[in-house]
């Protein structure tokens, strides 16, 4: 097992296009890491440079305590997953397993041992003697992992590796990706543009964006307080709502300041405000789709908006309106206690009322986009 240290990592392809810029962070042993992101962050290429199937351009990569920069994939002591599988369809999935240990040179009773154990650890022993062809996604995706697990490598490295399947069975991929980790216990480096793999899977997530990092944190640290406007949009589902707003510094409190309402700023978030010497100014105002109250009539301190659509998710309905700012946001109603008059009323054109408590506000600078609540201590 192994910790990954990335420091200083940069990579530059032809004519000066730069895909990933001083990419810092260090993986600890045993740890299930997450790069997050739209496509084109960087992040399967980053990857791609830990497992050597990328040069790197600056910077000095480390598994455990040995540069690896100049070594090549198959002295890296790594496996990789990829999106498409990456099966030999030719023979069975006995020996698409046996594969990397054949190529080890390693006796034919080792490779039977942990061929059958690895296809214990996964419920595929059934299908050793198939072929890939007569297996469904997510038997093939299963194979490849296999086909991972029985090199024993330092560090597992994952590659979108559920995309190519169904939601309903990504969902059960995901848990027996959680599972697997749980038995197996090494150093995960996984990637994904879903964020919601990210969310259940990583213990880290690393947020990226045009071959920055954004944010590194817990996926309950990057959800409940994301560094900056992109972070803030990409976590979460829907993502959350932003709102054109006036914080005010009053004496030694603030308040904020929406279409006529008015809520004070916690003490917490108001005292980081304070040591930031953060004065009166505009903000973008953040608030989850979850996090908002809706109301059927106008009470103190709520906000008039028009229905445009109205989504039925089952358990939920999320609400797509329009405030009298002409802002658009999205908010999420739980259907359970909703009675038959309210769920008529519930069309395009009609009227809700919506407010929120102030401790789940996120606020923003408009400028350089980053939040003003964030504590720089919080970074790892």
């Amino acid at each position: 097992m192994a910790s990954v240290t990335l420091e200083h990592i940069k990579k530059v392809y032809d004519h000066n296009v730069v895909a990933v810029h001083d990419f810092n962070l260090k993986i600890r042993d045993k740890e299930f890491v997450v790069f997050v992101g739209p496509s084109g962050c960087g992040k399967s290429t980053t990857l791609r440079m830990v497992a050597g199937l990328e040069d790197i351009s600056a910077g000095t990569l480390k598994i455990g305590e040995r540069i690896v920069n100049d070594v090549e994939p198959k002295d890296r002591d790594i496996a990789m997953v990829f999106q498409n599988y990456a099966l030999y369809p030719h023979i069975t999935v006995y020996e698409n397993m046996a594969f990397p240990l054949r190529i080890r040179k390693m006796n034919n009773d080792e490779i039977h041992k942990r061929v059958c154990q690895a296809a214990d650890i996964l419920g595929i022993t059934e299908y050793l003697g198939r072929k890939p062809k007569a297996l469904s996604g997510g038997q093939r995706q299963r194979v490849a992992i296999g086909r991972a697990i029985v090199r024993d490598p330092q560090v597992f490295l994952m590659d979108e590796p559920l995309s190519n399947l169904d939601a309903k069975l990504r969902n059960q991929m995901r848990a027996e990706i959680i599972l697997l980790r749980k038995r197996i216990d090494t150093t995960f480096i996984y990637v994904t543009h879903d964020q919601t793999e990210a969310m259940t899977l990583g213990d880290r997530i690393v947020v990226m964006k045009d071959g920055y990092i954004q944010q590194v944190g817990t996926p309950q640290q990057v959800f409940d307080t994301p560094k900056n406007l992109f972070v803030a949009g990409f976590i979460g589902s829907p993502q959350m709502n932003f709102l054109k707003a006036r914080l005010e510094k009053t004496g030694a409190g603030y308040v904020v300041n929406y279409l006529g309402m008015s809520i004070p700023v916690e003490d917490e978030h108001a005292a980081i405000l304070a040591k930031k010497k953060i004065g009166s100014q505009d903000i973008v105002l953040g608030v989850r789709p979850e996090h908002a109250a809706v109301e059927f009539e106008n009470t103190s301190n709520t906000l008039e908006c028009t229905i445009n659509v109205v989504e039925m998710m089952g358990s939920e309905l999320h609400l797509h309106l329009t405030t009298g700012g002409g802002d658009n946001i999205i908010l999420r109603l739980p259907t359970i206690d909703l009675t038959k008059q309210q769920r008529k009323d519930l069309k395009a054109g009609g009227k809700l009322f919506f407010t929120f408590p102030a401790k789940v506000m996120h606020i923003f600078d408009p400028s350089t986009e980053m939040s003003l609540l964030y504590d720089e201590n919080e970074d790892e």
